[in-house]
C-alpha cells in the first residue's frame, strides 16, 4: 500500500509536470509575443516622434524662408521706388544738359 501511494504520487507528479511544461511553453510564447508587440509599439512611437520633429523643423524653416522672402520683396519695392525717384531727377538733369548743349550748338 505504501508503494502504491508513492506510485500514485509519482504518476500525479508526472501529469502535473506534463501540464506545466505544455502550459509553460504556451505562456512563454505569449510573453514573447507581448514583448515583441510592445517593442514594435515603442519603435512606432519613436518614429512618429521623429516624424513630428522633422515636420516641425521643416515648417519652421519654411516660415523663416517665407519671412525672408517677404523682407526681400519689400526691400526690392522700396529700392525700386527710390531708384525711380532718383532716375526721374537724373533724367531731368540729363534733359537740361541736352537742352544746354543743343542751345550752345545752335548759338555757335
Amino acid at each position: 500500500m505504501e508503494n502504491g501511494l508513492v506510485i500514485l504520487g509519482l504518476i500525479a507528479l508526472l501529469f502535473l509536470c506534463m501540464y506545466g511544461y505544455a502550459y509553460g511553453t504556451v505562456a512563454m510564447e505569449r510573453a514573447k509575443e507581448k514583448k515583441k508587440q510592445q517593442e514594435l509599439e515603442r519603435l512606432e512611437a519613436i518614429k512618429k516622434e521623429a516624424r513630428t520633429q522633422r515636420r516641425k523643423e521643416h515648417n519652421e524653416k519654411l516660415e523663416k524662408l517665407r519671412k525672408r522672402s517677404e523682407e526681400i520683396r519689400l526691400e526690392l519695392n522700396r529700392l525700386e521706388k527710390v531708384n525711380f525717384a532718383g532716375a526721374t531727377s537724373e533724367q531731368q538733369k540729363v534733359e537740361k544738359m541736352k537742352a544746354k548743349m543743343s542751345g550752345q550748338q545752335q548759338a555757335s
